[in-house]
């Protein structure tokens, strides 16, 4: 905004018109008792030197004079106003590059542009009349008056658009200062993410642990304190913040992680110490499997073990792989390859885990086929019992079933029924009646679910 009219400059020959009259006027006030004082006498003697003009031009001149006081009170409030608003659009323009944030920058300037124009205006009108002139007609105090009221009313029409234009800013303004108000708690609470993490560090390398890949992901961050260092006026503050609550995350979850690698390390040597227990049990039960595959061979048909055949090798090659991979994670433990001990552990169990799985099969199985053999109507009404169950709940509020649930129902009666011829002859094929009968419970069961699903739940 253009300076005011009262500011003085550092030369003489550059100082505008009314700039030099407010300075003349400020001599005239400090040498008035003076000049007050040697004109008295004068005065009282009849030999006055100013014109005294009565009446109407001193009412014109105290107008004019009024309105001019008024005018310079409009152009202060305007030229505060648009100084308050210019720090509010430089805050916004310092967090916000968005579309919002440009077209209030380009309003702010046309604004900007209008208050230019009017506070030109304005100063012309001060400048264009000397109201402390000794022969100041009314007339010209008249103009003066109406020039300087419309310089007021046209600084006061942009005052109010300022005003409109400012309380349009809030949301903007609002949302930057949220995020300057982020911003210094932000590169701080990174710094500190970052010493702590630096000293979890230390702390593990003085209990013996060397932790090196935390310390090359700490090591990586450097760069981004250095810019985070750098501050928001070369980064710009949206990128500073984010950079700030990455660095902060990343040097938690690493601080985090140095914390626990004692306690991992510990679970580690556990788990080594117990997979290999696990190990030596499953070498002992794999044993034991061939027995068992014996008793199956001699007793039943074929069918009902041919499928366990390679469990006592396969058992001792997966005990074998686990022995070695157990040698393997103990080498990475002792050099501090934590990610390489925890992944072969991992590979240790899965092989156990199998191979258990296959050596309880046998034994399973043979307990299976020892109970059917002896009584096999016991499986059939259990089967059955679950048919019924299933037919009674289709018939449930009907008089005919759905056909949905009524075909898969006969069609587990049929199948039930084929699997019990399966058990005559001289070598019944047990396992495969087995099959059949948990296979028949498995469809009656999906068809239960249907149905009460269907009917939100109930019975």
């Amino acid at each position: 905004m253009t300076a005011t009219p009262q500011q003085p400059h550092s030369s003489s020959s550059s100082v505008p018109h009314a700039t030099r009259r407010s300075l003349r006027d400020t001599l005239t006030l400090l040498a008035l008792p003076l000049v007050v004082a040697l004109a008295l006498p004068a005065s009282f003697a009849g030999g006055g030197t100013r014109r005294w003009f009565g009446g109407r031009a001193e009412s014109q001149r105290a107008e004019a004079q009024a309105a001019k006081d008024d005018a310079a009170a409009a152009f202060y409030e305007l030229d505060t106003a648009q100084r308050d608003l210019r720090i509010s659009i430089e805050t916004i323009t310092a967090v916000d590059d968005s579309p919002g944030a440009r077209r209030a920058v380009a309003e702010f300037e046309a604004i900007g542009r209008r208050i230019d124009e009017v506070s030109r205006q304005y100063i012309e009108a001060v400048d264009a009349h000397d109201l402390d002139r000794d022969d100041l007609e009314a007339s010209v105090a008249a103009q003066a008056r109406t020039a300087l009221t419309r310089a007021k009313d046209e600084l006061a029409n942009v005052k109010r658009e300022l005003d409109r234009f400012g309380d349009g800013l809030g949301p903007l303004l609002g949302k930057a200062e949220t995020q300057l108000a982020r911003l210094a708690p932000a590169v701080e609470r990174a710094r500190q993410g970052l010493l702590a993490a630096s000293n979890a560090l230390d702390a593990v390398r003085e209990s013996g642990l060397k932790a090196d890949d935390l310390a090359a992901r700490l090591a990586a961050l450097g760069p981004e304190l250095t810019r985070l260092n750098q501050g928001a006026g070369q980064h710009g503050v949206p990128q500073t913040l984010e950079r700030a609550e990455r660095v902060a995350r990343e040097a938690g979850a690493i601080r985090a992680e140095a914390e626990r690698l004692p306690e991992k390390a510990a679970e580690i040597d556990h788990r080594l110490v117990s997979l290999r227990t696990r190990a030596e049990a499953l070498t002992t039960r794999a044993g034991q499997v061939e027995p068992v595959l014996s008793e199956l061979r001699r007793r039943f048909a074929a069918a009902c073990w041919q499928d366990l055949q390679h469990v006592p090798d396969q058992a001792a090659r997966n005990v074998t792989q686990a022995e070695q991979k157990l040698r393997e994670a103990r080498a990475a433990r002792d050099e501090q390859r934590w990610p390489d001990a925890t992944a072969l552990l991992s590979t240790v169990r899965a092989l156990l885990n199998t191979t258990d799985e296959a050596v309880s099969a046998a034994g399973d199985r043979l307990r299976r086929l020892n109970a059917v053999q002896k009584d096999p109507q016991q499986e059939i009404d259990r089967t059955r019992f679950a048919i019924r169950d299933a037919q009674r709940l289709a018939m449930t509020g009907r008089t005919t079933p759905d056909p949905r649930h009524a075909r898969p129902l006969d069609d587990s009666v049929a199948r039930l029924d084929r699997a019990i011829t399966t058990l005559e002859g001289r070598h019944p094929d047990y396992w495969h009646f087995l099959t059949e009968t948990e296979a028949v419970r498995q469809s009656v069961a999906r068809v239960v679910s249907e149905i009460r699903a269907e009917r939100g739940g109930g019975h």
